[in-house]
């Protein structure tokens, strides 16, 4: 049994899988076998919406439209295409008007109107040879969809003398989904292996390679499962099955490096399976713990927002990070006692050194390059500072010309069929059919109080023409064509100054702009909130760990600098429409509102897990020797290297997402490849240790009361200094300590009594 251990008592989980190693095999085998059967066809259940805010003014008028004016709220066009000939000659108008009869008698379609009818001037096409037949599929995402597929093949084609094809809102969405599962199949299909090759690169032992797909794979399944629950709740976005796959095995590979890193140094040590798997739940264990809370936390905070497309992502999120860490410290643990030595098995590295006739590596030179360069960066430490942080900032300028917009059709690849039809809708015909405003009034008004308003809403700027208003059932609706393009500045504009109109009667507005401004308003909104807590937090849970109070603060400001380069990289890319040609998609000129949201949560998350272990080695070191720029050297030596190859690791899986051919997947994917790389690479190898070394012994200054607080509640990440030359013996003899390479341990308080582990994780 290892020194350190040895007096302790494992914990509940810790004898549980150290005793019964194959029952909790087995029962993780039961479980990713009912994850496999209770999260099959998610994402049939999933939408490809989730916008709008949902007790928004917009939102609440399209759901009443759709009951009192469905063809006001058009969601399927079919473009009828009658070649040389005119839309009015007989023969076009005679098939059209049977296809647009055998629409109406469609089960699930209201709302029916086409050119032909008269029904609106705006359906025929500039040159005269096409026109539109406008409808509206009830339901909802689900429903519709089914809708669409059963009615779409009975009408796309040729028909006589004219030419049908599908496209509209509900095409497009329908669309989109589709692509985004085959997508993210075709990402798992590389991103698996390419890890794997990764991980046998930075385990050498094919065995040890396995542990993190294995412990990613239950996470991932597990999490489909879950989402599959919620759908029977609420509505959950397609996008999210992206973020589980994502930090699935993101997440895996983090954990699973420092957990069997640690493992074989105890092994290596001179413990026996048993004890080196209690060892390792003890502190790298505990450390990844207390990593899992800072992500998940991280991510729960976009369950602030009203947008489903946002709490999605928290839901998955939460799922995966707890069943990542789940995994991490019970199907990993008791894979390691059964394995025992063997986890070195197939040690293709070794072998490979063999052949080349390479010297083995002299015990203690693990690490040299990462502390040099921690030991050049503190000699420079205020010009490596400043200059790093310059770089940071300059590289984030781009995102102070962020314009948000709202997602379209444009998501989808240019030959893509629904794509291809609204491209060609928005060329060829006046006044972008389906993308203008509508206002209905809710209450009953006499005549000259609807042509009253009509005046005002024809009067206001921005405004290209006014239709209505249209009466039914005490309810009356305009249509407004606004200047520029549907979702556009002047757009948004209009509709602000429309819904601020002092007329006879009150209208509340929608369309394609107000759903945006209503989303945009929501977002500010609850914004401070969401920033709120993950700050809070952070900051809670970074002063539990170190004692500190300007550590949490430096950790919230640090990391919030490695995301510049991410939401700069984003509108300089995708916004301005820089590498649009080699990355494959079109840029709209804006960036939808809900993304920077998203990643900034995401990437926030994934960096404090960075951030974390290597905080806990600084901190175990510090407690130690009290030597705080030893501390910062041991730190970034025994965590440089796993937290470098977990983050290029987690890269990969992303820009595998990010060769998504919807452009916000594809966004989302490369953005955080890219503040991953950044956290990974910069701020933990030059920022952190530069930033550290100017606070000097600061670093670690509290007033007594949160002295006294942390002594009672903190978690400490390794050993105080020893009392004796007997305990310094045994600290120094744990792998983990100066000289070893290893993970962070950690120490619990509670009240009097205090418990010391030492050691690395």
């Amino acid at each position: 049994m290892s020194v350190v251990e040895s007096p302790q008592r494992l914990g509940g989980w810790t004898r549980f899988v150290t005793a019964r190693p194959r029952l909790a095999l087995l029962a993780a085998l039961v479980f990713t076998a009912l994850a496999v059967f209770a999260g099959s066809g998610v994402g049939d259940r999933m939408g490809s919406g989730g916008w709008e805010a949902p007790g928004a003014e917009s939102t609440w008028t399209t759901r009443a439209l759709e009951k009192e004016f469905p063809a006001s709220q058009p969601n399927l066009l079919l473009l009828i295409d009658s070649g040389r000939a005119s839309v009015d000659d007989p023969a076009v108008v005679a098939e059209a008007s049977r296809l647009t009869a055998r629409l109406a008698a469609q089960e699930g379609v209201t709302g029916v109107g086409s050119y032909w009818q008269g029904s609106a001037p705006a359906l025929r096409a500039r040159d005269g040879h096409e026109a539109l037949i406008a409808a509206h599929i009830t339901g909802e995402e689900k429903g519709s969809g089914e809708t669409l597929d059963r009615i779409a093949p009975l009408f796309e084609g040729e028909h006589g003398p004219v030419k049908v094809s599908v496209g509209g809102l509900i095409a497009a969405r329908h669309e989109m989904q589709s692509i985004i599962q085959e997508d993210l199949f075709r990402a798992e299909m590389v991103a698996l292996p390419v890890t794997l090759v990764l991980l046998v690169m930075v385990f050498g032992s094919a065995v040890a390679a396995l542990l993190p797909l294995g412990v990613g794979i239950v996470a991932i399944l597990g999490t489909s499962a879950v989402l599959r629950g919620i759908t029977e709740l609420t509505d959950v976005s397609v996008f999210a099955q992206n973020l589980t796959t994502a930090l699935g095995l993101g997440l895996a590979v983090d954990y699973a490096l420092f957990i069997v890193r640690r493992f074989r140094e105890e092994m290596a040590a001179g413990a026996d399976p048993r004890s080196a798997v209690g060892v390792t739940l003890r502190t790298a264990g505990r450390t990844v713990l207390f990593s899992a809370l800072t992500v998940a936390v991280s991510l729960s905070a976009m369950l602030v927002f009203p947008q489903y497309f946002l709490r999605s992502f928290a839901y998955a999120g939460i799922a995966v990070v707890i069943l990542a860490a789940g995994a991490a410290l019970i199907v990993l643990p008791a894979a390691l006692v059964l394995l025992g030595p063997r986890v070195n098995a197939l040690d293709l590295r070794r072998a490979l050194d063999r052949r080349r006739g390479a010297r083995e590596v002299p015990p203690g030179t693990a690490g040299r390059g990462w502390a040099r360069l921690a030991a050049l960066v503190m000699r420079r430490a205020p010009v490596f500072a400043l200059v790093t942080t310059a770089a940071l900032v300059l590289l984030g300028l781009p995102f102070l010309g962020v314009r948000f917009g709202t997602a379209d059709d444009r998501q989808l690849p240019a030959d893509s069929a629904s794509r291809v039809v609204q491209d060609h809708i928005r060329e060829a015909f006046p006044g972008s059919p389906g993308g203008g405003l509508t206002l209905l009034v809710r209450e009953a008004a006499t005549p000259a109080q609807y042509a009253a308003l009509r005046e005002r809403i024809a009067a206001t700027e921005g405004v290209v023409r006014v239709d209505g208003p249209l009466t039914a059932g005490g309810f009356a609706t305009y249509s407004v064509v606004p200047e520029g393009e549907a979702a556009g500045p002047e757009a948004q504009k209009l509709v602000r100054d429309l819904r601020a109109l002092d007329a006879p009667v009150h209208a509340s507005v929608t369309g394609t702009a107000a759903v945006l401004v209503d989303s945009k308003d929501a977002i500010a909104e609850r914004l401070p909130w969401a920033v709120g807590i993950i700050a809070v937090v952070t900051l809670l849970l970074v002063f539990l760990l170190t004692g500190s109070v300007l550590i949490p603060v430096q950790a919230v400001v640090l990391n919030a600098l490695s995301l510049t380069a991410m939401f700069g990289a984003v509108v300089w890319v995708f916004q301005e429409g820089h590498l649009s040609g080699p990355l494959s998609f079109t840029s709209t000129g804006d960036i939808e509102t809900t993304l920077p949201v998203l990643m900034f949560c995401v990437a926030f998350g994934l960096s404090m897990d960075y951030g974390v272990f290597l905080l806990s080695r600084i901190k175990e070191e510090y407690d130690r020797s009290g030597d705080h720029e030893g501390s910062i050297v041991f730190g970034l030596r025994h965590t440089g290297g796993l937290i470098t190859a977990a983050a290029v690791i987690l890269a990969v899986v992303m820009v595998a997402i990010g060769t998504s051919r919807v452009t916000n997947t594809k966004m989302l994917g490369l953005g955080i490849a890219l503040a991953v790389l950044m956290d990974a690479m910069v701020v933990r190898s030059l920022l952190v240790p530069s930033v550290m070394k100017v606070m000097g012994r600061a670093t670690w200054w509290a007033p007594a009361p949160l002295r006294a607080l942390h002594r009672r509640f903190g978690l400490d990440e390794g050993a105080a200094p020893a009392p004796s030359a007997q305990a310094g013996r045994a600290v120094a003899s744990v792998p983990g300590s100066r000289g070893a390479d290893g993970g962070g341990g950690m120490t619990t308080r509670s009240g009097p009594d205090r418990t010391t582990i030492a050691g690395g994780g």
